[in-house]
């Protein structure tokens, strides 16, 4: 039960953070945002932490692991947090949906994980064509449109990098500890780079945003990050990336009747393209293995 819970907990956090991403950033700047939401979960992780009496390994796995989990703390979610200026917030949702495939790709290279059969070759092909179409929409808001999905797109290569990086070390460790040794590597990345580039202090900080970052920092960071370190701890890196088949869907939905987000047939048509090709991604292969062993059964009756 533990995991399921988790699992649908993920969905939910993963389909409303698009939208708190971009509201956090308008007013601050992104950089502000995503450092100010690191550093509220890196201080609520740790207060978990001594809470726990629990202690972080510093062996040579665990310090990859921290490593491999800042990947995707600061990578990830840098990018992410860049592109979300040009785009609408469903948008991330959808365009992140790719990283099963991704991750299957990443797998079957570094983990020798049978996951290119001909069923997940086939959805590739389905995103890619999603992905096409989300592109064409994007030149009707602009150039600066086609980069937040570029932006999106590094984000979900580093985030499925991080996964697979995360199960190929292979060190066992408690999932509050993978998030704390990640934000203790990226926090202090997040504010030089803020220092280097921005360094100026916000004039104002508008309620939404603040409110955005507290939401993203205590619920989204510290529990939403600790669930998804959990559940990847319990199953294939391939399986956690599934959670985006229908968290895109919320988070347009969530855009769309909160912020007002244009919801056109394009979009409408790339993202079907999109969760198309994750449902093939998961269950091409597994209908049609179920039909050739009711086949052979059915022609074994009949010859016997």
């Amino acid at each position: 039960m533990r995991i399921p819970l988790a699992y649908i907990s993920i969905i939910l956090i993963w389909a409303t953070t698009p939208l708190a991403i971009k509201w956090s950033g308008e007013g601050p700047g992104f950089l502000f945002g995503v450092a100010g939401r690191m550093s509220i979960g890196a201080a609520c992780v740790v207060t978990l932490l001594l809470l726990m009496r629990q202690r972080l390994a510093w062996h040579r796995q665990a310090r990859l692991t921290y490593l491999a989990v800042a990947l995707q703390i600061y990578g990830s979610m840098l990018a992410v947090y860049w592109a979300a200026q040009f785009i609408p917030s469903g948008w991330i949702s959808v365009i992140f949906g790719l990283s099963p495939l991704i991750t299957a790709l990443l797998s079957a290279i570094w983990l020798r994980e049978r996951s290119l059969t001909p069923g997940k070759l086939l959805s590739y092909g389905f995103g890619i064509g999603g992905l096409t179409i989300m592109f064409g929409s994007a030149l009707q808001f602009g150039p600066e449109a086609v980069l937040g999905i570029a932006g999106v797109l590094v984000s979900a290569f580093l985030q499925s990098a991080s996964a697979v990086w995360v199960q190929r070390i292979q060190a066992k460790l408690p999932a509050l500890s993978q998030v704390a040794g990640g934000l203790l590597l990226a926090v202090p990345a997040y504010w030089l780079t803020w220092w280097l580039t921005d360094g100026q202090w916000p004039a104002s900080l508008p309620p939404a945003s603040l409110a955005s970052i507290v939401y993203l920092g205590v619920i989204a960071t510290t529990i939403g990050f600790v669930l998804y370190y959990y559940v990847l701890t319990h199953l294939a890196a391939t399986r956690v990336a599934l959670i985006t088949l229908l968290s895109p869907v919320l988070a347009l939905m969530l855009g769309h009747t909160v912020n007002h987000e244009p919801l056109t047939m394009k979009i409408a048509t790339g993202t079907a393209l999109i969760l198309a090709a994750l449902f093939m991604h998961e269950y091409f292969d597994r209908i049609v293995g179920y039909l050739v062993r009711k086949t052979t059964a059915k022609r074994l009756r009949s010859s016997a």
